[in-house]
């Protein structure tokens, strides 16, 4: 990942890298890779996100 520092604004080309990383998941990455997921903690994890996810799309499904 690259950005271009302009007229010396370090810091808002640091802003720009953060949102930039948060927008591709990096940070979410690191979060989750920071400490060591047993397997059967990872499934309950994966199996959680998907029923959330399942639930959010019928949620916008029914709003019309």
């Amino acid at each position: 990942m690259e950005v271009k520092v302009y007229n010396n604004e370090v810091a808002r080309a640091l802003k720009y890298l953060s949102k930039k990383m948060i927008k591709e998941g990096v940070m979410k990455e690191i979060k989750k890779r920071k400490f060591y997921e047993k397997p059967s903690v990872k499934k309950k994890r994966k199996q959680k996100e998907a029923i959330k996810k399942r639930l959010k799309a019928e949620k916008f499904e029914f709003h019309d």
